[in-house]
C-alpha cells in the first residue's frame, strides 16, 4: 500500500494540514470511476506547492490519497458539516457539481467506507493529533492552519461568484481573537482580492475538530478560489506562477502575522 500521507516536523507553533491535494487513488478504487470521476476535478490543485517555504519552520501534513478514496476532512461519522445546503460526504457520490463520480452499481457501499476510514482516514488524522500534542507540548500551545482551495464558480455548492480568501473559524470559536484578526487583516489589505470571513466556508471537520482555544489548540482554515492561482479552473488545471507569486506575498504575510501572535499567546501561556 503506498504512503497515506507525509509529514515535516517544525520549529513553528503553526502546523499547515493539506487534507485535499492527494491525487493517488488505489487502482481498484480507480476502476470504480466513471469518466467524470476520473478527472479528479474537486482536487486542491497546487496547494502545498503554493504555500511552500512561505513558513520556512512550520510543520507541515500532506494527506497523499484523494478525497474520492474518503475525505481526510469529514467527520468519521459523516455528520454534514453544513445542514440543509449541498456538500459531499466522507466519502463522495457526486463531485462539487452534483455528478455522479462511480459507475452504475460500483458505488462504495458501508463496508467500503469502513475500510477507507481505517486505512485512510484514521491514518492521517492521527498523525495530526500527534503533531498537534508535540507541537503543543514545545510552545504551550499549537495552530492548526487549514489549506484548501475549490473553483470560484459551482452553482452546487453556492450562488455567484465565490470570493478569493475564504476565512474559517467556525464563527470565531476555533482560535484565538487575535489570529483570526492578523487573518483578515492581512486579506482587508491584499489588493484586488476578495475576502470573507466565515462566509460560505466556514471551517471544515478539522478545524472544528482541532480548535479549541481554552485548551491550547487553535485552528484556522483558509479556502483559496482557485482562479486566484490557476491559470483556467478546468483541466489540467495548471498552476500559473505569475498568479502564484503575487498570491504568494499576502499568504506569507498572514502566515507570518499569525506564527508572531502565536508566539505572543505562547509566551503568556509560559
Amino acid at each position: 500500500m503506498s504512503a497515506v500521507f507525509e509529514l515535516h516536523r517544525g520549529t513553528s507553533p503553526i502546523i499547515l494540514g493539506f487534507p485535499h491535494t492527494g491525487t493517488h487513488v488505489p487502482p481498484e478504487i480507480w476502476a470504480r470511476l466513471n469518466r467524470t470521476g476520473q478527472v479528479l476535478a474537486d482536487t486542491d490543485w497546487h496547494i502545498h506547492q503554493l504555500y511552500a517555504d512561505l513558513l520556512p519552520g512550520a510543520s507541515v501534513i500532506r494527506a497523499l490519497f484523494h478525497r474520492y478514496v474518503i475525505d481526510a476532512n469529514r467527520d468519521p461519522s459523516d455528520v454534514s458539516l453544513y445542514p440543509g445546503q449541498n456538500t459531499t460526504g466522507l466519502v463522495p457520490e457526486t463531485d462539487f457539481d452534483g455528478l455522479p463520480i462511480w459507475e452504475p452499481g460500483a458505488e462504495p457501499k458501508a463496508d467500503d467506507i469502513s475500510q477507507r476510514l481505517a486505512a485512510y482516514h484514521v491514518p492521517y488524522q492521527a498523525a495530526l493529533a500527534a503533531e498537534i500534542e508535540r507541537v503543543k507540548a514545545e510552545h504551550g500551545i499549537a495552530v492548526v492552519f487549514d489549506c484548501h482551495s475549490i473553483r470560484s464558480v459551482i452553482p452546487f455548492l453556492f450562488e455567484g461568484k465565490l470570493p478569493d480568501l475564504n476565512i474559517g473559524t467556525a464563527g470565531g470559536v476555533t482560535c484565538d481573537p487575535r489570529i483570526e484578526a492578523a487573518a483578515t487583516e492581512v486579506a482587508r489589505d491584499a489588493q484586488g482580492y476578495r475576502w470573507v470571513l466565515n462566509g460560505r466556508f466556514k471551517g471544515g471537520w478539522t478545524t472544528r475538530f482541532y480548535g479549541r482555544p481554552g485548551d491550547g489548540v487553535h485552528a484556522i482554515q483558509l479556502e483559496l478560489a482557485q482562479d486566484t492561482h490557476l491559470e483556467h479552473e478546468a483541466p489540467p488545471f495548471a498552476l500559473s506562477p505569475e498568479k502564484a507569486a503575487r498570491l504568494r506575498v499576502h499568504l506569507g504575510d498572514m502566515l507570518t502575522r499569525i506564527e508572531a501572535v502565536a508566539t505572543s499567546l505562547s509566551r503568556e501561556q509560559s
